[in-house]
């Protein structure tokens, strides 16, 4: 009876891994891909590559040790960069550094770095570089192992822009980006 047990619970645990499969397994599994979607994988997973190489040229701290939280809201929304490590101090200073810098050059107007790691035609970029002075609040904050930008507007537009380059850095960023959750409460031009 002890031994039937065994094998019993042995085969279980077998089922129980093989159908664990995560879904990275299965877009993996070309038995069950058909061939349009096989490319498209292909062309997202080289897109995400140069993306990461283009990277290196902008951002100070490393692509892998860190996730993009990009988080939509009603006026605009918040992008969080986080070492992926808790406590990773030098990960965090390299993020405050770069987040900091990029508030300051995207309160000009100057969009050049997402341009140079995501192309010219990067959705919603555009709008954004077109938007006027003051139409864009953009908060810094720091985070535990972060930082994070707030973006803030009253125009429609810019805010349906602001959706649109999230939805593409959270694309470009591949499984170094998440989408978050907005804040329970938004922030109101003044």
């Amino acid at each position: 009876m002890g031994i039937l047990n065994a094998v019993a619970i042995a085969a279980i645990a077998v089922a129980c891994t093989v159908g664990a499969q995560t879904m990275d397994e299965q877009m993996m599994d070309h038995q069950n891909m058909d061939h349009a979607a096989h490319m498209k994988m292909m062309a997202e997973s080289q897109r995400q590559a140069e993306v990461s190489q283009r990277g290196k040229d902008v951002m100070p701290f490393s692509l892998s040790a860190t996730t993009h939280i990009f988080a939509k809201g009603d006026t605009g929304g918040v992008q969080q960069v986080v070492a992926k490590v808790a406590g990773d101090e030098a990960q965090t200073k390299l993020i405050q550094q770069h987040l900091k810098e990029i508030q300051a050059q995207f309160l000009k107007g100057d969009f050049s770095g997402p341009t140079h790691i995501h192309g010219q035609s990067m959705p919603g970029l555009a709008e954004l570089k077109a938007a006027k002075p003051g139409q864009i609040a953009i908060v810094y904050r720091d985070i535990k192992d972060g930082a994070e930008l707030t973006y803030d507007t009253a125009n429609i537009k810019l805010v349906a822009a602001l959706h649109k380059w999230f939805d593409a850095q959270l694309s470009d960023h591949g499984k170094d980006a998440m989408e978050g959750h907005a804040h329970h409460k938004e922030m109101k031009m003044p």
